[in-house]
Protein backbone atom coordinates (compact mmCIF):
# COMPACT_ATOMS: atom_id res chain seq x y z
CA UNK A 1 0.00 0.00 0.00
CA UNK A 2 0.97 3.33 -0.71
CA UNK A 3 0.79 6.42 1.21
CA UNK A 4 1.44 10.43 -0.36
CA UNK A 5 1.02 13.75 1.17
CA UNK A 6 -1.18 16.76 -0.02
CA UNK A 7 -0.19 20.28 0.53
CA UNK A 8 -3.38 22.25 0.35
CA UNK A 9 -2.82 25.66 1.99
CA UNK A 10 -5.34 26.34 3.83
CA UNK A 11 -3.73 29.00 6.66
CA UNK A 12 -3.97 32.87 7.25
CA UNK A 13 -1.59 35.25 6.85
CA UNK A 14 -1.68 35.90 10.49
CA UNK A 15 -0.93 32.08 11.03
CA UNK A 16 2.34 32.26 8.71
CA UNK A 17 3.55 33.79 5.86
CA UNK A 18 3.60 31.99 2.57
CA UNK A 19 7.10 32.15 2.22
CA UNK A 20 7.32 30.08 5.59
CA UNK A 21 4.64 27.90 4.50
CA UNK A 22 6.40 27.36 1.38
CA UNK A 23 9.92 26.37 3.38
CA UNK A 24 7.66 24.20 5.21
CA UNK A 25 6.78 21.85 2.71
CA UNK A 26 9.94 21.29 1.20
CA UNK A 27 11.38 20.56 4.09
CA UNK A 28 8.29 17.86 5.21
CA UNK A 29 9.40 17.02 1.23
CA UNK A 30 12.62 16.42 1.71
CA UNK A 31 12.02 13.96 4.87
CA UNK A 32 9.05 12.11 3.42
CA UNK A 33 11.68 11.12 0.56
CA UNK A 34 14.22 9.49 3.20
CA UNK A 35 11.06 7.83 4.73
CA UNK A 36 9.59 6.33 1.83
CA UNK A 37 6.33 7.90 1.18
CA UNK A 38 5.03 7.87 -2.28
CA UNK A 39 4.06 10.77 -3.69
CA UNK A 40 3.87 14.89 -3.01
CA UNK A 41 0.30 16.47 -4.40
CA UNK A 42 0.05 20.37 -4.91
CA UNK A 43 -3.51 22.12 -5.84
CA UNK A 44 -4.51 25.20 -8.33
CA UNK A 45 -6.53 27.65 -6.29
CA UNK A 46 -6.93 31.23 -6.88
CA UNK A 47 -8.05 34.49 -4.99
CA UNK A 48 -8.94 32.94 -1.11
CA UNK A 49 -7.05 31.61 1.73
CA UNK A 50 -8.26 28.11 0.87
CA UNK A 51 -5.58 27.34 -2.09
CA UNK A 52 -4.70 30.60 -3.35
CA UNK A 53 -1.20 30.64 -2.25
CA UNK A 54 -1.00 27.47 -4.96
CA UNK A 55 -2.38 29.34 -8.49
CA UNK A 56 0.49 27.23 -10.08
CA UNK A 57 1.32 23.64 -8.40
CA UNK A 58 3.83 22.69 -11.51
CA UNK A 59 6.22 26.03 -9.50
CA UNK A 60 5.95 24.09 -5.87
CA UNK A 61 6.79 20.37 -7.41
CA UNK A 62 9.73 21.66 -9.57
CA UNK A 63 10.97 23.10 -5.90
CA UNK A 64 9.72 19.39 -4.77
CA UNK A 65 11.81 17.61 -7.38
CA UNK A 66 15.29 19.15 -6.85
CA UNK A 67 15.08 18.77 -3.39
CA UNK A 68 14.18 14.93 -3.14
CA UNK A 69 15.48 12.11 -5.17
CA UNK A 70 12.36 9.44 -5.19
CA UNK A 71 9.01 10.66 -4.17
CA UNK A 72 6.66 11.29 -7.19
CA UNK A 73 5.44 14.40 -7.61
CA UNK A 74 1.60 15.07 -8.77
CA UNK A 75 -0.41 17.85 -9.57
CA UNK A 76 -3.52 17.73 -7.38
CA UNK A 77 -4.90 19.51 -9.98
CA UNK A 78 -4.09 21.87 -12.85
CA UNK A 79 -7.05 23.38 -14.44
CA UNK A 80 -7.39 23.19 -18.21
CA UNK A 81 -9.79 25.96 -18.01
CA UNK A 82 -7.69 28.59 -16.64
CA UNK A 83 -4.70 27.57 -19.03
CA UNK A 84 -4.02 27.19 -22.45
CA UNK A 85 -3.67 23.54 -22.91
CA UNK A 86 -0.04 23.94 -25.26
CA UNK A 87 1.26 26.16 -22.96
CA UNK A 88 0.22 23.41 -19.73
CA UNK A 89 1.61 20.11 -21.95
CA UNK A 90 5.01 22.35 -22.47
CA UNK A 91 5.15 23.33 -18.50
CA UNK A 92 4.22 19.46 -17.41
CA UNK A 93 6.52 17.90 -19.60
CA UNK A 94 8.97 20.43 -18.85
CA UNK A 95 8.50 18.85 -14.58
CA UNK A 96 8.38 15.40 -15.82
CA UNK A 97 12.01 16.39 -16.99
CA UNK A 98 13.37 18.16 -14.16
CA UNK A 99 11.47 15.81 -11.82
CA UNK A 100 13.57 12.51 -14.44
CA UNK A 101 10.19 11.65 -14.77
CA UNK A 102 8.09 11.57 -11.03
CA UNK A 103 5.70 13.56 -12.71
CA UNK A 104 2.03 12.29 -12.47
CA UNK A 105 -0.43 14.49 -14.31
CA UNK A 106 -3.54 15.61 -12.13
CA UNK A 107 -6.07 17.57 -13.87
CA UNK A 108 -9.50 19.03 -12.70
CA UNK A 109 -12.58 20.97 -13.46
CA UNK A 110 -12.44 23.51 -10.34
CA UNK A 111 -15.65 24.14 -8.79
CA UNK A 112 -15.43 27.76 -7.20
CA UNK A 113 -17.42 30.17 -8.98
CA UNK A 114 -15.33 32.98 -8.33
CA UNK A 115 -12.41 31.61 -10.48
CA UNK A 116 -14.42 30.82 -13.10
CA UNK A 117 -15.68 35.05 -12.99
CA UNK A 118 -12.10 36.26 -12.85
CA UNK A 119 -10.74 34.18 -15.94
CA UNK A 120 -14.37 35.12 -17.78
CA UNK A 121 -14.79 31.60 -18.39
CA UNK A 122 -18.23 30.23 -18.09
CA UNK A 123 -19.31 26.91 -15.28
CA UNK A 124 -21.23 25.91 -18.32
CA UNK A 125 -18.08 25.42 -20.60
CA UNK A 126 -15.64 23.35 -17.71
CA UNK A 127 -16.53 19.73 -18.80
CA UNK A 128 -15.82 20.53 -22.58
CA UNK A 129 -12.87 22.98 -21.64
CA UNK A 130 -11.43 19.99 -19.39
CA UNK A 131 -12.08 17.10 -22.00
CA UNK A 132 -10.61 18.98 -24.39
CA UNK A 133 -7.89 20.13 -22.92
CA UNK A 134 -6.72 16.82 -22.20
CA UNK A 135 -7.30 15.37 -25.11
CA UNK A 136 -4.92 18.39 -26.71
CA UNK A 137 -2.34 17.79 -24.01
CA UNK A 138 -2.36 13.86 -24.53
CA UNK A 139 -1.97 13.98 -28.07
CA UNK A 140 0.99 16.89 -27.57
CA UNK A 141 2.91 14.26 -25.70
CA UNK A 142 2.47 11.45 -27.92
CA UNK A 143 2.48 12.61 -31.32
CA UNK A 144 4.99 14.19 -33.46
CA UNK A 145 2.99 17.27 -34.86
CA UNK A 146 -0.46 18.07 -34.18
CA UNK A 147 -3.00 19.82 -35.92
CA UNK A 148 -6.53 20.66 -33.53
CA UNK A 149 -10.00 22.25 -34.51
CA UNK A 150 -11.75 22.13 -31.61
CA UNK A 151 -14.57 24.09 -29.94
CA UNK A 152 -12.01 26.39 -27.84
CA UNK A 153 -8.60 25.56 -29.37
CA UNK A 154 -7.72 25.81 -33.10
CA UNK A 155 -3.95 25.18 -34.22
CA UNK A 156 -2.00 23.98 -36.99
CA UNK A 157 1.22 21.91 -37.41
CA UNK A 158 2.53 21.99 -33.31
CA UNK A 159 5.68 20.15 -32.23
CA UNK A 160 6.11 20.10 -28.94
CA UNK A 161 9.09 21.03 -26.36
CA UNK A 162 9.90 19.96 -24.51
CA UNK A 163 9.21 15.93 -24.48
CA UNK A 164 7.84 13.83 -21.63
CA UNK A 165 10.48 11.51 -20.72
CA UNK A 166 7.57 9.09 -19.50
CA UNK A 167 6.08 6.87 -22.75
CA UNK A 168 3.82 7.04 -23.75
CA UNK A 169 3.27 9.76 -21.73
CA UNK A 170 3.22 10.60 -17.66
CA UNK A 171 0.18 8.87 -16.15
CA UNK A 172 -2.82 10.79 -15.74
CA UNK A 173 -5.01 11.60 -12.97
CA UNK A 174 -8.58 12.75 -12.88
CA UNK A 175 -10.00 14.93 -9.62
CA UNK A 176 -13.59 13.75 -8.81
CA UNK A 177 -15.50 15.07 -6.09
CA UNK A 178 -19.58 14.74 -6.50
CA UNK A 179 -20.45 14.18 -10.54
CA UNK A 180 -20.90 11.05 -11.79
CA UNK A 181 -20.05 11.73 -14.67
CA UNK A 182 -15.95 12.85 -14.23
CA UNK A 183 -15.62 9.17 -12.26
CA UNK A 184 -16.95 7.63 -15.57
CA UNK A 185 -15.08 9.90 -17.77
CA UNK A 186 -12.12 8.70 -15.92
CA UNK A 187 -12.60 4.73 -16.17
CA UNK A 188 -13.64 4.99 -19.47
CA UNK A 189 -10.43 6.89 -20.26
CA UNK A 190 -7.96 5.15 -18.55
CA UNK A 191 -7.24 7.65 -16.19
CA UNK A 192 -6.42 6.99 -12.44
CA UNK A 193 -8.84 8.99 -9.73
CA UNK A 194 -8.98 11.19 -6.73
CA UNK A 195 -11.05 12.07 -4.80
CA UNK A 196 -12.65 13.65 -1.29
CA UNK A 197 -14.19 11.35 0.93
CA UNK A 198 -14.81 14.41 3.58
CA UNK A 199 -17.11 16.31 0.81
CA UNK A 200 -19.77 13.59 0.70
CA UNK A 201 -18.63 11.13 2.99
CA UNK A 202 -17.61 7.39 2.62
CA UNK A 203 -20.77 5.50 1.83
CA UNK A 204 -21.65 7.94 -1.18
CA UNK A 205 -17.93 7.49 -2.60
CA UNK A 206 -18.40 3.55 -2.28
CA UNK A 207 -20.76 3.58 -5.26
CA UNK A 208 -18.81 6.30 -7.74
CA UNK A 209 -15.24 4.22 -7.03
CA UNK A 210 -17.47 1.51 -8.16
CA UNK A 211 -18.36 3.28 -11.08
CA UNK A 212 -15.42 4.20 -11.32
CA UNK A 213 -13.91 0.65 -11.74
CA UNK A 214 -17.38 -0.59 -13.99
CA UNK A 215 -16.13 1.82 -16.47
CA UNK A 216 -12.81 0.93 -16.34
CA UNK A 217 -13.46 -2.80 -17.01
CA UNK A 218 -15.94 -2.16 -19.75
CA UNK A 219 -13.49 -0.28 -21.75
CA UNK A 220 -11.34 -3.30 -21.62
CA UNK A 221 -8.24 -1.51 -19.82
CA UNK A 222 -6.32 -3.83 -17.44
CA UNK A 223 -7.97 -4.59 -14.12
CA UNK A 224 -5.96 -4.18 -11.31
CA UNK A 225 -4.23 -1.23 -12.83
CA UNK A 226 -6.75 1.52 -11.95
CA UNK A 227 -5.32 3.65 -9.32
CA UNK A 228 -7.97 5.65 -6.03
CA UNK A 229 -5.86 8.29 -4.02
CA UNK A 230 -7.70 9.59 -1.28
CA UNK A 231 -7.47 13.34 0.05
CA UNK A 232 -7.25 12.84 3.95
CA UNK A 233 -6.62 15.31 7.07
CA UNK A 234 -4.31 13.44 9.16
CA UNK A 235 -2.97 14.12 12.92
CA UNK A 236 -0.94 11.56 14.39
CA UNK A 237 0.46 12.22 18.49
CA UNK A 238 1.70 9.67 20.96
CA UNK A 239 -2.44 9.78 22.75
CA UNK A 240 -6.08 9.81 20.74
CA UNK A 241 -6.51 12.99 23.27
CA UNK A 242 -3.43 14.93 22.65
CA UNK A 243 -4.17 14.44 18.76
CA UNK A 244 -7.93 15.30 19.01
CA UNK A 245 -6.86 18.49 20.83
CA UNK A 246 -3.93 19.62 18.25
CA UNK A 247 -6.47 18.46 15.17
CA UNK A 248 -9.36 20.69 16.36
CA UNK A 249 -8.39 24.03 15.64
CA UNK A 250 -6.55 23.22 12.68
CA UNK A 251 -9.39 21.74 11.00
CA UNK A 252 -11.44 24.47 12.32
CA UNK A 253 -9.40 26.73 10.26
CA UNK A 254 -9.57 24.93 7.53
CA UNK A 255 -13.36 24.70 7.09
CA UNK A 256 -13.56 28.36 8.12
CA UNK A 257 -11.09 29.12 5.09
CA UNK A 258 -12.87 26.83 3.03
CA UNK A 259 -16.16 28.34 3.67
CA UNK A 260 -15.40 31.82 2.89
CA UNK A 261 -14.39 30.70 -0.20
CA UNK A 262 -17.29 28.56 -1.40
CA UNK A 263 -19.47 31.82 -0.16
CA UNK A 264 -19.23 32.29 -4.05
CA UNK A 265 -21.74 29.89 -4.42
CA UNK A 266 -24.59 31.77 -3.13
CA UNK A 267 -27.24 32.07 -5.54
CA UNK A 268 -25.24 30.76 -8.10
CA UNK A 269 -26.49 27.54 -10.33
CA UNK A 270 -24.93 25.06 -12.87
CA UNK A 271 -26.12 21.89 -14.17
CA UNK A 272 -22.79 20.90 -14.33
CA UNK A 273 -22.65 20.69 -10.86
CA UNK A 274 -25.47 19.11 -9.57
CA UNK A 275 -25.66 19.79 -5.78
CA UNK A 276 -22.92 22.47 -5.61
CA UNK A 277 -25.48 25.10 -4.64
CA UNK A 278 -25.66 22.89 -1.04
CA UNK A 279 -22.03 23.41 -0.70
CA UNK A 280 -21.58 26.36 1.63
CA UNK A 281 -24.22 24.71 4.51
CA UNK A 282 -22.18 21.05 3.83
CA UNK A 283 -18.79 22.72 4.17
CA UNK A 284 -19.82 24.96 7.01
CA UNK A 285 -21.08 22.39 8.92
CA UNK A 286 -18.52 20.23 9.17
CA UNK A 287 -17.04 19.33 12.66
CA UNK A 288 -13.31 17.96 13.71
CA UNK A 289 -15.99 15.40 16.03
CA UNK A 290 -17.71 14.70 12.47
CA UNK A 291 -15.27 14.13 10.26
CA UNK A 292 -13.33 11.31 12.94
CA UNK A 293 -16.46 9.92 13.82
CA UNK A 294 -17.04 9.67 9.78
CA UNK A 295 -13.94 8.16 9.30
CA UNK A 296 -12.54 10.85 6.58
CA UNK A 297 -10.07 11.93 8.83
CA UNK A 298 -6.84 10.24 10.01
CA UNK A 299 -6.58 11.46 13.63
CA UNK A 300 -5.43 9.43 17.03
CA UNK A 301 -2.41 7.21 18.15
CA UNK A 302 -0.65 5.65 15.42
CA UNK A 303 -2.44 2.21 16.39
CA UNK A 304 -6.25 4.14 15.84
CA UNK A 305 -4.84 5.71 12.48
CA UNK A 306 -4.39 1.85 11.20
CA UNK A 307 -7.77 0.77 12.53
CA UNK A 308 -9.11 4.24 10.39
CA UNK A 309 -6.89 3.16 7.39
CA UNK A 310 -8.53 -0.29 7.08
CA UNK A 311 -12.01 1.05 7.77
CA UNK A 312 -11.98 3.05 4.58
CA UNK A 313 -9.90 0.25 2.55
CA UNK A 314 -12.62 -2.13 3.32
CA UNK A 315 -15.36 0.43 1.92
CA UNK A 316 -13.27 1.67 -0.88
CA UNK A 317 -10.99 -1.31 -1.90
CA UNK A 318 -7.13 -0.52 -2.70
CA UNK A 319 -6.01 2.86 -2.14
CA UNK A 320 -3.55 5.43 -1.54
CA UNK A 321 -4.24 8.04 1.41
CA UNK A 322 -3.20 11.77 0.09
CA UNK A 323 -2.52 12.96 3.83
CA UNK A 324 -2.78 16.59 4.59
CA UNK A 325 0.09 17.17 7.52
CA UNK A 326 0.03 21.20 7.49
CA UNK A 327 -3.74 22.07 6.98
CA UNK A 328 -4.99 25.19 9.12
CA UNK A 329 -1.55 26.44 9.90
CA UNK A 330 -0.09 23.66 11.69
CA UNK A 331 3.38 24.26 13.14
CA UNK A 332 6.62 22.28 12.51
CA UNK A 333 6.94 20.31 15.40
CA UNK A 334 3.14 19.01 15.05
CA UNK A 335 3.16 18.36 10.98
CA UNK A 336 7.15 16.29 11.32
CA UNK A 337 5.51 14.38 14.26
CA UNK A 338 2.95 13.20 12.66
CA UNK A 339 5.20 12.64 9.35
CA UNK A 340 7.31 10.37 11.91
CA UNK A 341 4.93 8.72 13.70
CA UNK A 342 3.36 7.40 10.62
CA UNK A 343 6.18 6.73 8.68
CA UNK A 344 7.46 4.70 12.15
CA UNK A 345 4.29 3.09 13.62
CA UNK A 346 1.41 3.09 10.81
CA UNK A 347 3.11 2.85 7.58
CA UNK A 348 4.81 -0.51 8.21
CA UNK A 349 1.41 -2.18 9.31
CA UNK A 350 0.43 -1.91 5.40
CA UNK A 351 3.83 -2.86 3.42
CA UNK A 352 5.11 -5.59 5.23
CA UNK A 353 1.62 -7.58 4.39
CA UNK A 354 2.44 -7.69 0.69
CA UNK A 355 0.44 -4.52 -0.52
CA UNK A 356 1.59 -2.27 -2.87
Amino acid sequence: MRFGLNFFPSFRLSDATTAAYFDQVLRLCERADELGYHSVKTVEHYFHDYGGHTPNPIVLLSAVAARTKRIRTITGAVIPAFNNPIKLAGELAMLDNLSHGRLDAGFGRAFIPKEFEVFGVGMDESRARFEEGIDIITRLWTEERVSYEGKFHKFHDVRLMPRPIQKPHPPIWIAAIMSRESFVWAGRHGCHVMVVPYAGGLDPLREMVQVYRDAWREAGHPLGNEQIQASLHCYVAETRKEATEGFKPRFERYVEVFAEAVQSWSGQQSAQYAGYGKLVDAISAQTPEKVIDNHTALVGSPEEVVEQIQFARNILGEFEPSMQINFGGIADKEAFRTLELFASLVMPKFTSSGHR
